[in-house]
């Protein structure tokens, strides 16, 4: 019967540590407009060029768990993207989500009225390769807008 207890003991240990585990591996909004603030003080410092080629570099400091930053000008056009090289150079400004919502539009319309915004759409995680919910975070800073989003399960 001691046996039955210490088991039942550990697998409600588990059942309610799980979901803690896992959330951790994923980025937070708290996280995701710090690292933001982080690209826009690199930019600050170094210029829009060295921002660039620092987000687009594979081992660079704009990437952690499932959050990294994506750089666009005003118009839509991918100027940087720390996990998926083929959307830099890309117009992504009719991209649209798994629901057919135009979600850089949405930002970038955001942005012309505020100098940040929140934007809700469904993107793929590069984490797991699933379809999620996602909350992108994009600030303005000049004639760029620099992202980081978070996936919700």
């Amino acid at each position: 019967m001691l046996h039955i207890a210490r088991f039942c003991t550990f697998l409600c240990a588990v059942l309610v540590l799980a979901p803690t585990a896992s959330a951790a591996e994923r980025g937070t909004a708290d996280e995701a407009i710090a690292l933001v603030h982080k690209a826009g003080d690199y930019l600050k410092a170094n210029g829009k060029d060295k921002l660039i080629a620092e987000v687009n570099n594979p081992q660079g400091q704009f990437r952690d768990r499932d959050l990294y930053i994506s750089v666009s000008d005003m118009k839509g056009l991918n100027l940087a993207h720390a996990v998926n090289p083929k959307l830099v150079g890309k117009d992504l400004i009719d991209l649209r989500d798994g629901e057919g919502k135009y979600f850089v539009r949405e930002r970038l319309e955001g942005l012309k009225k505020q100098n940040s915004v929140w934007v809700n759409y469904i993107f793929v995680n590069p984490t797991n390769k699933q379809l999620e919910h996602k909350s992108m975070y994009t600030e303005r800073y000049g004639d760029i807008a620099i992202s980081c989003g978070i996936y919700k399960p």
